[in-house]
């Protein structure tokens, strides 16, 4: 594991968090070499194989899904 003073850490901290996600390798921050820190990367994100149909068989269809949802008679647009 690397150690960074903490000095280093602040000049130089974006650099070495993408070092972390890069590499993978965690990075151990100290303060007149006592650890007050470590850097590690994030777990992996488990992605789905595919995100089409994957949510089939949830829902339920009941009623007409093609008629508007009021009666036509409530609609202002109409009344003009």
């Amino acid at each position: 594991m690397e150690t960074v003073p903490v000095s280093k850490f602040k000049a130089t901290c974006l650099a070495l968090l993408d070092k972390v996600k890069r590499t993978g390798r965690p990075i151990l921050v100290t303060r007149r070499g006592e650890p007050i820190a470590q850097v590690v990367p994030p777990p992996k994100r488990e992605l789905p194989s595919s995100w089409l149909g994957k949510y089939r068989g949830d829902g339920e269809i009941v009623g007409d899904i093609v008629a508007p949802a009021t009666d036509e008679s409530e609609w202002e647009v109409l009344s003009r």
